[in-house]
Parts: C-alpha cells; structure tokens; sequence
C-alpha cells in the first residue's frame, strides 16, 4: 500500500539520512488525507553528473493546474532541466520550464 523513496535535500544538494517519503499506492488516499496543494518536486533523476526534475500531471486544463506544477519549481535554482509532463499534445513551456507529452517524453533517446 506504501511505497518508500529516499528523499534529496535540494538545497544541500544530499541525500538525506533520514526522513524517507511514502507514497501511497492509491492516489484517492492521499487525497482525501493531505488535499491537493502539496508543492513539491515529483522526480528527481540523477546520472552521474547531471540532473533532471520531472512534474507529472493528468492534464494542464485549468490555470490552477498550470500553476501548481510549472510553480513547483520557483525555489529551484539551478540550471539542471525542469520538465512539465502531461497528456497534453501541445507545447506549454513556460519560464524556461519545458513541457511534454508524456509519450514523446518516455519516448525521446534525449531530455535537454
């Protein structure tokens, strides 16, 4: 029902010792428990050197959808890639954000 994730202190730039995440395996759970606006990264993806922050959405239909996930990153400030995934066919990059289809992202040999 839970699953565990090391958590990443981004401002330290470590892995945290302690204070693992749990994600629940039912989204409704976690909905009816904390709401719906929790701001926080949803990937964060490291290969050697480089990194990659990842937000994943249903659908960018609303401006408070939009808002939500491109506003998630306002306190990272480095210059790794940030991307906006959705089902969404249409290019809505914003800010230097970059957002893609889900598909062309699972799909794309390359993120930068």
């Amino acid at each position: 029902m839970f699953y565990q994730v090391k958590r990443e202190d981004l401002q330290g730039k470590q892995i945290l010792a302690s204070n693992e995440k749990y994600y629940i395996a039912d989204h409704g759970i976690r909905e009816a428990v904390f709401g719906g606006n929790m701001k926080e990264i949803d990937f964060v993806c490291h290969k050697r050197d480089e990194k990659l922050y990842v937000q994943v959405t249903y659908l960018l239909a609303s401006d408070e959808t939009i808002q939500r996930e491109f506003g998630a990153y306002d306190n990272i400030r480095d210059n790794f890639p940030k991307y906006v995934v959705s089902l969404d066919e249409f290019d809505m990059s914003l800010n230097g954000i970059k957002h893609r289809n889900i598909r062309d992202f699972l799909l794309a040999e390359e993120w930068n």
